[in-house]
Parts: structure tokens; sequence; C-alpha cells
């Protein structure tokens, strides 16, 4: 879900060419079955080939915020670049202007599917396979494909595609995806009968999020740019009632900007980065047996809400930690950091400063909330002030040292 120049903008025209018979030299079509076995197989490394196509995803959170306008406005682009693009499968729900957004594309036929007697049209993957483009734009990636159809679900021939070298631009609404289905259901009324795996979304290339605020979506609606008139009326009644489209636009803001966070953690360890970049604030609040624990933990929750801040509670294990009411009161303390939402983590160390210090590293946080030290002024200097060496060995972090009443 990264910012790196997608590999169609560059790729060569040599992918292009169909596969060869070695025996009489004729074009062979890549064998889809074969290369879904390959993707299924969990010892293949086809997600991280140099081979592989990309998958680039417009994520929405609900039908007519322009996902598939915004798609076949980049296939234009590309087109102009001079990159070999076509459409496999576009479904426009006769929107107009979505309609006069796919003349100049080239269209691969679909596939007639007889079913129960009515002919319904599919993706032809192996056509897509056989014409072989740097890019193909397959629409509504959680469709369901219609029985007799070589594969279920439309992205496993997705898959098929990628695995062919082929990039893929396709569209997703956020209730598609499986993780959310029983979140979706609780906000809508509506549980969604076509899902994708996580795993999907968390392999794309690139995710953009096409973003609508609910007052304009549902106006939208009203002018019959979504729906035809009669069906607009009952979706503004119920599914696009104001208060579910906030929430599911909530969803595709948050799984967006946890696919950031992700790339963006990824890398600053490729690049060696251990300083805290402060894009997210994460407040770590450091707890013991002291009663002072749970000052520290209500003082960082006013931080955490304030600033919409990641939360983490943590306690390091000593060999007093041991006796019972020591673990008493830390699980109390624990407790109470749990019940405000905190990320709860023990740790293990010698030194607690250290042990600290190299979690606080680990986890990029950026502000730590401590107590203030019990030991006399002697006692610090005979024996050592954690306090002190957990600010020598923060310096990338901002320290809040809190009074001990």
């Amino acid at each position: 879900m990264g910012e790196a120049t997608p590999r169609w903008a560059a790729r060569s025209q040599i992918t292009g060419r169909a596969q060869t018979d070695t025996m009489n030299n004729e074009p062979r079509r890549p064998d889809p079955d074969e290369l879904l076995a390959r993707i299924n197989d969990q010892n293949d490394t086809l997600y991280h080939a140099d081979a592989r196509g990309d998958l680039r995803l417009y994520l929405g959170a609900a039908p007519g915020v322009g996902k598939t306008y915004a798609m076949l406005a980049e296939a234009h682009r590309l087109k102009a670049q001079g990159t070999d693009v076509v459409v496999g499968f576009v479904e426009t729900h006769a929107r107009p202007q979505t309609d006069a957004m796919v003349t100049g594309l080239e269209i691969i036929p679909r596939q007639q599917i007889v079913y129960r007697g009515v002919t319904v049209e599919e993706m032809d993957t192996d056509a897509i396979l056989a014409r072989h483009p740097a890019v193909v734009l397959v629409d509504e990636l959680a469709h369901t494909n219609a029985p007799g159809s070589p594969r279920t679900k439309r992205y496993e021939d997705v898959q098929i595609i990628l695995a062919a070298g082929i990039d893929v631009i396709s569209t997703l609404n956020i209730q598609h995806l499986e993780s959310l289905h029983d979140v979706v259901a609780g906000i809508t009324g509506v549980r969604q009968a076509e899902t994708i795996p996580d795993a999907v979304l968390d392999a794309a290339h690139e995710v953009q999020l096409v973003d609508v605020p609910p007052d304009v979506l549902r106006e939208r609606l009203r002018q019959g740019n979504v729906y035809p008139p009669g069906r607009a009326q009952q979706a503004l009644e119920n599914f696009f009632r104001t208060g579910n489209l906030t929430a599911l636009r909530e969803l595709a803001l948050r799984r967006v900007a946890e696919g950031v966070d992700a790339k963006l953690e990824s890398y600053m360890d490729t690049h060696a980065i251990t300083d805290p970049w402060r894009t997210t604030e994460r407040i770590m609040v450091c707890v013991d047996h002291r009663p002072v624990g749970e000052r520290l933990i209500r003082h960082a929750w006013r931080l955490v809400r304030g600033l919409k801040a990641e939360f983490t509670v943590a306690t390091v294990e000593s060999p007093d930690s041991q006796r019972p009411e020591y673990r008493a009161a830390v699980a109390k303390n624990l407790e109470l950091a749990e019940d405000l939402g905190a990320t709860v983590v023990t740790l293990s160390g010698r030194d607690v400063a250290e042990t600290l210090a190299t979690f606080a590293q680990e986890q990029r946080i950026t502000q730590m909330v401590i107590g203030h030290p019990q030991k006399s002024r002697w006692e610090e200097m005979t024996r050592g002030s954690t306090v002190n060496k957990v600010l020598r060995l923060c310096r990338t972090v901002d320290i809040l040292v809190v009074a001990d009443e």
C-alpha cells in the first residue's frame, strides 16, 4: 500500500509475448488451473517473485463513491503514456459518465456462461492470459462468479492473472472484507454474501481510498447517478443512511491508514531508521506495583484521547515481582490499563531502564510516561536511578515524569 512506482509504468512490451509450444512453435495459453495450484501451494513464493504482477486497489466505503470512474481515469492516463492496458471486466451500472470513460479502451470480450437457461457474462480469464497486456482492469473484486465458471470467486481469477505477470487494477468496497463481516452486519443490518480474504487486500501493491462524504453520496443517489430512481429511494432509507455511511467511511479510512502505517514501518526497518517519525503518536506508560501506577495510566489516557494516539502500558518483571503482594498490585494496574483500552505488555530483563528503552525503540514510541523516583538522592548516587537512565537512553522520546503524591 505504498507509493512505489508501479511496474506497469516502465514494463517492456517483451513481457507481452505469448508462451510457445516447443514442439510446433505455436502460441500456447498458460494453464489457469496450473497457475492457481501454484498459488495455493503454501511453499510457493509467487507473492514475492519479481515476475508476479502488481495489484492496485481502489477502495471505497460504499457503492457510488467513484471507484470504477477513478480506475478508468487511471487507465486512460496509462494508455496516454504508452502502457498496454485493457478492460478485463468493468461494470458501469449504466451510469452515463462511467459508460463514457470506457470509450477508447480495448475491451476483452466476456465469457458467456449458461446457467438455468439464462446466459450470464463473466470475465474471460483465458482470453486475458492469451492477450497478455501489461495492465488489465477488473472491477468488483469480491464478485462471485456464475455457477459453471472455472473458479468460484473473481479474486481467484485475479490471482491467476497476477501469477502470469500481468498487473491488475481493481475495485473493492470495505463491506466485502472478510474480517469486517460481523462489524458491517452490526452497522447496516445486512450480511454481505460476497467477501474476500483480508490477505488479498494485504498483498496489494497499492491501495488508494476513493472517499466521498455521506451527504455528497446521498445527493448522488437522489440525482439518479448511482441507482435508478425507485431503487435509489429505497437505498437512501436503508443501507445508505447517513449513520451507516459514516461508520463505513471510518472503517475504510482506518483500514487504509493501517496499510500506510505498515508500509512506513517496513520502510523504516529496511533503511535502519530507529528514531520515531511522529506521523502517529505512540504513548507508553511504565508501571510497577506502586499505587502511582493508576495515576500514570489515567494521565496517559487523557493524552491518548486528546492526540488520538496508540496506547501501551508496560511493566518489567523483576525478582521482587514474584511476591504475591507485588503481583496483585501489578495485576490491578494492568487491569485498569486494559479497561481503558491500552495494549498491555509484560517485559523481561535484568535492567529495567534498558528493557524499557529497548522496547520503546522497537515500537517507535514517541512519548513515555513514568513515575517520579522514590529513592533518596543518596540512593540514586550509590545505586543509580532508573528514571535518569531512561532519560539518557531514550533521547528521541518525549518523557513525562509524573509526581507521586
